[in-house]
């Protein structure tokens, strides 16, 4: 399975459904790194902005994302970069 932005976005919006979400694969910035394959579908940022992190810790927002991605990690994805908050975070 080949892991895409599309991919991400549609799970973490059925997961969370944001009031934003934002995901950017950023794979080819990482050529040559860990983890880094030709195709791309490797390294990503996402943001969101949800209701459903109100009242987590940072640590249990990420591990609710990676907890929902857990077959996109398995399948390639190597790494992600996380900006979670409430709907009201900037």
């Amino acid at each position: 399975m080949t892991v895409s932005a599309e991919m991400i976005e549609r799970k973490l919006a059925d997961a969370f459904a944001p009031s934003r979400l934002e995901v950017f694969d950023e794979s080819e910035q990482h050529r040559g790194h860990g983890g880094w394959r030709e195709g791309g579908g490797t390294h990503f940022r996402v943001l969101i902005r949800a209701a459903a992190f109100e009242g987590l810790s940072r640590l249990q927002r990420g591990r609710a994302v990676h907890q929902v991605l857990r077959e996109e990690m398995e399948a390639g994805l190597h790494a992600l970069a996380l900006d979670l908050g409430g709907p009201d975070a900037a």
